[in-house]
């Protein structure tokens, strides 16, 4: 197995402004998120999330700490929020198994334990997309479903934005720190997420986006409500998403996304609205 990771460092607004399409692609586009047998990690400064993912095929994969975390495990002093977005896997946390199938999560809480993650079928591989926060206390691990989410079912067909959020590792459902992760699932027909557009300035957010089709692909839009800028993605690819920034996107195709938060807030509609009409 091998560990890939990066830092990625925070940006101010007013610098962002004047980024071209190679350097926003740089600083806020996370384009390998899975490689066959390797763990790999964005760590960004904004609010110290680390932003990865897993695909064990043949190999069993170890979460290991990265040099920036200064730790013997990874979840020394880190939270995880993961899910499973591939074929049938599972991790294993210190000698305990727990199983994940598609579209299941999984919270971890902080604590010198070992993590590892494996597939059931190296022919139809797991893989295991993850987001981490600093933590200061420890909360029981919990495997959730989406019958376990607190679902809201938002816009219609004809704003094109007809969609379910499900909010399934957040504080209405179990007990974090900071980390908040969902997973919002677009209807057959609709494209475009998380509008109105929003900020919000007490946490920063990653977006993850799958079941993008092939040869389809997302427009994600980002910068200050009055300076937006935006990213071109395929499936499997994240985006980091910084407290002063709008986060939302279309793409030629309905398709699925994670959103994973981190900052001092956790309250979801602790939000800044942007009118449609108003964003630039």
């Amino acid at each position: 197995m091998k560990t890939n990771y990066e830092v990625r460092y925070a940006s101010h607004p007013q610098d962002a402004k004047q980024y071209d399409t190679a350097r926003l692609r740089k600083e806020f586009l996370v384009e390998k998120i899975f490689t066959t047998n390797e763990v790999n990690m964005v760590y960004t400064l904004f609010d110290r999330l680390v932003v990865g993912g897993a695909m064990p095929v043949n190999e069993t994969l170890v979460l290991e700490a990265i040099d920036p975390l200064k730790s013997e495990f990874f979840l020394s002093r880190r939270e995880l929020g993961t899910y499973n977005v591939g074929g049938p896997g599972k991790l294993t946390v210190d000698g305990v198994v727990f199983e994940l199938n598609f579209k299941e999560a999984l919270y971890l809480g902080a604590g010198d334990r070992k993590v590892t993650f494996e597939s059931i079928d190296a022919a139809n591989p797991a893989k295991f997309y993850f987001n981490s926060a600093p933590a200061h206390k420890t909360f029981p691990d919990r495997k959730v479903t989406k019958a376990d989410a607190i679902v809201m079912e938002l816009g219609s067909l004809e704003t094109a934005n007809h969609r379910n959020i499900n909010k399934m590792l957040v504080c209405q459902v179990l007990e974090t720190c900071q980390l908040q992760m969902g997973m919002t699932e677009l209807a057959t027909g609709s494209v475009w997420n998380t509008m109105p557009a929003h900020t919000h300035s007490r946490r920063m957010e990653a977006y993850f986006y799958f079941e993008v089709p092939e040869e389809q692909a997302v427009c994600h839009f980002m910068g200050e409500p009055t300076e937006t800028r935006h990213i071109w993605m395929k499936g499997d690819q994240a985006v980091i998403s910084p407290e002063w920034s709008i986060h939302s996107a279309a793409a030629t195709s309905n398709y699925t996304f994670i959103w994973g938060m981190a900052g001092e807030n956790l309250d979801y509609s602790d939000q800044e609205f942007s009118k449609i009409v108003d964003l630039k």
